[in-house]
């Protein structure tokens, strides 16, 4: 109903192939390109990307839980969507992106069997592949029990012998209960800064369909509710590890305008872009309720909105400019 979903394949990739040139222009040198699609068309979106974009700057293509329940009418269920990722300057975007906050199964892996007063701790292993290993990373540990170790076959230590005395005198090695074991290195939950994001994105950590219709059904009657939404906490993970509070969001497919709804929540400057009439039905409205702290669903718990800023609407006007009999163009 909001979109032509027939469009004939060659037909659907030349006018992507417009889009994202003048996208990619418009991206900032330190700036990320994120694109959701489906099953159907990633193959051929994705070769369009890399002919546009190159194939350097490529990232990862993330693979989202869209649904949580079987459908038997189905050959094979089809539950996933994904989020391609690409960066003017992958180096950059490695060093600047946000990391994701530990969730709370990541978080039981630590544990204080020792009462620490530092808080939840876990091991680390200190051997390491000895492909390029130094003379100093060889050498023998010896255990409060008096038993020895070497690295095994293939490998050394991950410190030099002074680095892991240093460690151990800060009480940072650990040989087990009973003080007989494998030294590993004890590292504290109070010292994560947070999770490297990965390319699966289960339904539990970033929502999914059925997450997103509840959203627009709180927003919007049943007869105006979109087609295909998004659900915020989607949108919030890409934010999040992309940008920063004042970076600007532009969303040229803006849709339901859960891109600009999230964006604002979050303290970013956003752009959309809608050609349908999805700006007077959808997005002008949603935006009036998540500014006036009348919007209590998506991420607005999560983040603590309460409502405040505004925005500017535009109305692309006709072009100015023409072709002359000469085939000039000409204002």
């Amino acid at each position: 109903e909001h979109y032509d979903d027939g469009v004939e394949h060659s037909i659907w990739l030349s006018l992507m192939r417009e889009r994202l040139e003048i996208l990619w222009r418009l991206l900032a040198s330190d700036g990320s390109f994120w694109v959701s699609i489906d099953d159907y068309e990633m193959p051929y979106l994705r070769v369009l990307l890399d002919e546009v974009f190159g194939r350097k700057h490529f990232l990862a293509t993330n693979v989202w839980q869209k649904r949580y329940s079987r459908e038997n009418r189905e050959a094979i269920g089809d539950v996933h969507e994904y989020i391609v990722l690409y960066a003017k300057s992958p180096d950059t975007f490695k060093e600047s992106r946000n990391l994701l906050p530990l969730t709370e199964g990541q978080k039981k892996v630590y544990k204080n069997p020792t009462g620490d007063p530092k808080g939840p701790w876990r091991t680390i292993p200190i051997t390491a592949q000895a492909g390029h290993a130094t003379k100093a990373q060889f050498y023998t540990i010896t255990a409060p029990s008096g038993k020895t170790f070497d690295p095994p076959l293939g490998n050394c230590w991950r410190y030099s012998k002074d680095a892991f005395e240093r460690l151990e005198s800060e009480g940072r090695i650990y040989f087990g209960k009973d003080g007989n074991g494998q030294p590993t290195t004890i590292r504290y939950l109070s010292e994560v800064p947070g999770a490297v994001p990965w390319t699966w994105w289960p339904h539990e950590e970033v929502g999914n369909t059925d997450e997103s219709k509840k959203e627009m059904l709180s927003l919007f009657p049943k007869e105006e509710l979109f087609d295909t939404p998004k659900p915020e906490r989607l949108v919030k993970r890409i934010i999040h590890i992309a940008t920063n509070p004042g970076d600007w969001v532009l969303d040229s497919f803006g849709g339901s305008g859960t891109t600009a709804a999230v964006a604002h929540k979050m303290g970013r400057r956003w752009i959309m872009v809608e050609l349908g009439e999805h700006c007077h039905t959808h997005i002008i409205p949603r935006l009036k309720k998540v500014i006036d702290g009348m919007d209590p669903g998506g991420i607005t718990e999560a983040v603590g909105w309460k409502g405040g800023g505004g925005f500017r609407y535009y109305r692309l006007a006709p072009s100015l400019l023409e072709k002359d009999k000469w085939g000039q163009w000409v204002i």
